[in-house]
C-alpha cells in the first residue's frame, strides 16, 4: 500500500510538471517520503530551467525584433544616398557628390554605432559576458571617462571637471562601468549648451559611493524620468540630436549587475544630476 501511494504521488507530480501545473508549495516535505522529496526538488529545478529557457527565448525574440526595426532606417538611407550619388556622378556634380558621400559616411557611422550598442546589450542580457566587479580606486575610471568625452566637449567649449577622485574606492568592473558612466557623461555634454560646465563629484555614504554627473542642459521633466532608461526611448525634445536611445538603458543594466543603482534629479531648463551608486564593499 505504501509503495503504491508513493508511486501514485510521484506519477501525479510528474503529470503536473508535464502540464506546466507543478507548484512546489503544493507539497509539504513533512508529510511525504524522502523519495518524494527528492522528486519534488528535481521537478522544481526542471520547471525553473524551463521558465528560464522561455524567458531567454522571449529576450532573443525581442532582440531580433529590435535589430530589424532599428537598422531599417539607416540601411534605407544608405541605399537612397548611394542611388543619388550614382545619378550625381553621371551628371558630373562634384559639390553634390561630396555632400552625398558625407551623408553616406554619417549614416554608416550611425549604423555601426547602433550595431555595436545592440551587441553590447545582447551580451549583457544573455550573460554571454559577465560583469565582474572588484574593489579598486575610482580615479582610473574617472580619467578614462573624462578622456573619452573631451573631444566632443572641446567642440562645444564645455569644461568637464572632477576633484579628489584619487581619494575614493568602490566595488566595480572597470571595463563595463566605463561604458555606463561614459554614456551618462556623453549625454551631459550632448544636451548642454556651448560654454557650460559638466561637473563630476564624488560623495561617500555608509554602504555606497555616489558618483554624480551634473550638467546645466535642457533638463528632464519629472514624468519622463522613469522612461529615459527604456530601450530606444528618446524624448521628443532631443530628436534633433544624434542618438539611438540605448545609452542610458545600458548604463542602468551595467550598474544593476554590480548591485548598484542610478538616481536622477532634474529641473527642466536648468540641468540634470545623475547619481550613480556603487557598493563600497564586495
Amino acid at each position: 500500500m505504501f509503495g503504491n501511494r508513493v508511486l501514485d504521488r510521484l506519477d501525479q507530480m510528474l503529470e503536473e510538471a508535464l502540464n506546466g501545473e507543478f507548484k512546489e508549495s503544493s507539497y509539504d516535505e513533512s508529510k511525504i517520503s524522502r523519495l518524494e522529496t527528492k522528486w519534488k526538488q528535481y521537478l522544481s529545478t526542471s520547471c525553473l530551467l524551463k521558465e528560464n529557457l522561455e524567458k531567454e527565448k522571449k529576450n532573443i525574440k525581442g532582440l531580433v525584433s529590435d535589430i530589424s526595426h532599428q537598422t531599417k532606417t539607416p540601411m534605407t538611407n544608405i541605399r537612397m544616398y548611394a542611388q543619388l550619388l550614382e545619378e550625381s556622378l553621371e551628371n558630373g556634380e562634384p559639390e553634390q557628390n561630396r555632400r552625398l558621400v558625407q551623408e553616406i559616411v554619417r549614416q554608416t557611422d550611425r549604423l555601426d554605432f547602433l550595431i555595436q550598442s545592440l551587441t553590447k546589450m545582447s551580451r549583457l542580457e544573455t550573460n554571454v559576458v559577465e560583469v565582474k566587479p572588484v574593489m579598486q580606486e575610482v580615479e582610473p575610471l574617472i580619467a578614462e571617462v573624462v578622456g573619452g568625452a573631451q573631444s566632443k566637449a572641446r567642440e562645444k567649449e564645455i569644461t568637464i571637471s572632477c576633484e579628489n577622485a584619487e581619494l575614493y574606492k568602490a566595488y566595480y568592473d572597470l571595463k563595463w562601468t566605463k561604458e555606463a558612466l561614459g554614456n551618462i557623461v556623453d549625454n551631459a555634454v550632448k544636451y548642454s549648451p556651448s560654454g557650460s560646465k559638466v561637473t563630476i563629484s564624488i560623495r561617500e555614504y555608509e554602504l555606497y559611493l555616489d558618483i554624480c554627473v551634473q550638467d546645466h542642459g535642457i533638463g528632464i521633466r519629472e514624468e519622463e524620468i522613469p522612461k529615459i532608461f527604456g530601450r530606444f526611448y528618446r524624448s521628443e525634445e532631443v530628436h534633433q540630436e544624434e542618438g539611438v536611445g540605448i545609452g542610458l538603458y545600458l548604463a542602468r543594466e551595467i550598474v544593476r549587475k554590480q548591485d548598484g543603482y542610478i538616481k536622477v534629479v532634474s529641473t527642466p531648463g536648468e540641468g540634470t544630476e545623475f547619481h550613480v551608486f556603487f557598493r563600497k564593499n564586495a
